[in-house]
């Protein structure tokens, strides 16, 4: 406690650190006061007395006094948000008095210091965040797309996408958000893969067929992964969105299978077949051959491609493809023997590119299937293999 001559004291000193701390006390005092409503007002009156001081730093204790504070006085912490750079920044940062109306006016005019003192607020509304953004400044959208309670608008999040997609943090950003759309998160990985093939280390380690092969692969995987994630969330946009902008195709759905995304699978014929999705989850699981027939043929797939999709269900039926390399490799393989048996070595044009697949899948398959099994063997394998000595040496040609 400080008698009130003390304070008078203080608050007319001519010394500034001496008025600062008059103007903390008066803050302190005003937001711990429980008398009379007449000593709250002189309180009241004492702090906007202090927001004439001259000096910056007597100004600047006023503010940290009120800072946090919830209750603190509207119109003070206005005046303070106008004050000096040094003290609107904090106020900015820490205030919970102001809303969003009391900054958005202000923000088209802020420089990047003050930008990133708003993105530093507890709490960002989805409008303040929109409003942020729109400045285009780079520092102030990372930090806001890196802030999962932030929220961004599924629109503005493909603007960034479209606009900044190219910017390899940004994209970092932008699909470390659990809330990116789906769409959205399709478009980055295509970005990834267009970086990723451009980059000079990965051309110079892969020939450029391989690259090509990995790069394909590894999309048509991170977009039925995408599907499937989206397929358990009862989500069915993704799927739609893929068949109307003509990006689904044979390989992608062979791929959905063989990886285990069989719930996205599911998705994509439902869609093609404008059939219940339930329907075609309970066709899936044990449904007949006639009944899968009729299912593939309202999805519009010939004969052959019907004959293969149909073979390929019931191999998934009873093989883990989700986490079994070894597993996937059989039913791959199966499937290319068939093909070559049914039709005498000699492929159809209809389904030239699914061979094609499957004959790619089959070498990847197969060597991820060897290193599980010499992983293995390694494990459980308990001295080393013996192999004969040869008592002989080895007869050198003449030089």
């Amino acid at each position: 406690m400080v008698a009130y001559k003390d304070f008078v004291r203080l608050s007319q000193s001519s010394d500034s650190e001496e008025r600062g701390s008059a103007a903390h006390l008066a803050a302190m005092a005003y937001l711990n006061h429980q008398g009379p409503a007449d000593e709250q007002a002189a309180l009241y009156a004492s702090l906007i007395n202090f927001l004439d001081d001259p000096s910056v730093k007597v100004r600047a204790a006023l503010a940290y006094g009120l800072l946090h504070a919830d209750i603190a006085p509207r119109p003070i912490m206005l005046a303070l948000l106008h004050d000096s750079s040094i003290i609107s920044r904090a106020v900015l940062q820490y205030s919970p008095v102001l809303i969003d109306a009391d900054i958005m006016g202000l923000v088209r005019g802020f420089d990047l210091s003050m930008l990133v003192a708003v993105c530093q607020r507890v709490r960002i509304s989805e409008r303040l965040a929109a409003a942020l953004i729109g400045r285009q400044e780079r520092p102030v959208t990372l930090r806001l797309l890196k802030r999962a309670d932030v929220p961004v608008g599924a629109g503005l999040l493909q603007m960034l996408a479209q606009s900044d997609g190219h910017d390899a943090e940004m994209r970092g950003a932008l699909l470390g958000r659990r809330d990116l759309p789906a769409a959205i998160r399709a478009l980055l990985v295509q970005k990834v893969a267009v970086a990723l093939g451009n980059a000079r280390i990965v051309k110079g380690a892969l020939a450029s067929d391989r690259l090509e092969r990995l790069l394909r692969n590894s999309g048509d995987t991170a977009l039925s992964s995408i599907g499937e994630r989206e397929a358990v969330k009862a989500q069915t946009g993704f799927a739609a969105g893929l068949i109307g902008a003509d990006q689904l195709n044979t390989r992608l759905l062979l791929h959905a299978v063989v990886t285990g995304h069989v719930m996205f699978f599911a998705d994509c014929l439902a869609e093609l077949g404008q059939t219940p999705r339930d329907k075609v989850f309970s066709l899936l699981e044990s449904g007949s051959r006639p009944a899968l027939n009729a299912l593939l043929v309202r999805c519009g797939l010939g004969e052959g491609m019907r004959n293969l999709f149909a073979k390929l269900v019931m191999h998934a039926r009873a093989a883990d493809l989700a986490d079994d390399a070894a597993a996937r490799h059989y039913v791959v393989t199966a499937l290319t023997e068939e093909l070559i048996v049914d039709h005498g070595g000699v492929i159809p044009e209809e389904l030239e590119e699914a061979f094609a697949y499957l004959s790619e899948q089959n070498v990847q398959l197969a060597r991820k299937a060897a290193r599980g099994v010499m992983a293995a063997f390694a494990g459980i394998a308990n001295a080393p293999m013996a192999l004969p000595m040869l008592d002989e040496r080895l007869a050198l040609p003449a030089a």
